[in-house]
């Protein structure tokens, strides 16, 4: 077996783990998440305030867009600000008086919105040609596998499991790139976005966010 086919094994098994492990959870219920989405939950900033009034985040602050990302993969990410498991001191504490069915319901509101249209800014074009490579073949020789493996075709996602990453913040990318590379995020419990992460350099971790920001998100 090469290294291209041993990483998507390991793809594949990592998503088998992730959804035994973890489990479905209960559908939320939109029209409730729009509203818990515009009070905030009375303790902190609405969601409306960092992310936009439509989800679309925000490149400046590194906010990501969250419109139209899986329902239980927005979840989990909440419910992970909670326990700590993902570490953001804006989020957490923004977040920490929702029930497990509030979160549930803004995931579902979220989730229904359209996604945006790519985020790109005034990237350099060998930058991008450059992430590209990256982003749609990969690097081989240093066993850094094209994003699409895991995150699907044109990098729009897969499941709960491997989110949507085309058209997102470049800002956004390279900043959580670099939290998997330092080991300060880890919430892959199989520990394939570290690996990945620790083989890229600073210049390559630049490329792919500028070019998956640059692609469309959606269709």
């Amino acid at each position: 077996m090469n290294n291209k086919q041993g990483f998507v094994v390991n793809c594949a098994l990592g998503a088998l783990f992730l959804g035994v492990s973890l489990g479905v959870s209960a559908k939320g219920d939109p029209e409730s998440g729009q509203q818990l989405s515009m009070k905030g939950d009375g303790s902190g900033a609405p969601c409306m305030a960092c992310h936009g009034p439509n989800g679309e985040g925000n490149a400046a602050g590194a906010f990501p867009y969250i419109a139209g990302m899986n329902e239980q993969y927005l979840y989990r990410q909440l419910k992970a600000y909670q326990t700590s498991d993902r570490n953001n001191a804006v989020m957490s504490m923004n977040i920490d008086n929702f029930s497990d069915q509030q979160l549930q319901d803004i995931a579902a509101y979220y989730a229904s919105l359209d996604k945006p249209t790519s985020t790109a800014n005034n990237a350099d074009s060998e930058l991008i040609q450059q992430g590209e490579r990256l982003v749609n073949v990969g690097d081989w020789d240093d066993y850094i596998p094209p994003c699409s493996s895991c995150h699907g075709p044109n990098n729009r996602g897969v499941d709960e499991n491997f989110p949507g990453i085309a058209g997102q913040h470049a800002s956004y990318i390279k900043q959580q790139i670099n939290a998997w590379k330092s080991g300060n995020r880890k919430t892959d419990k199989v520990q394939l976005m570290e690996a990945v992460a620790k083989r890229l350099s600073d210049e390559q971790i630049e490329a792919v966010s500028a070019y998956l920001a640059s692609i469309p998100a959606a269709e």
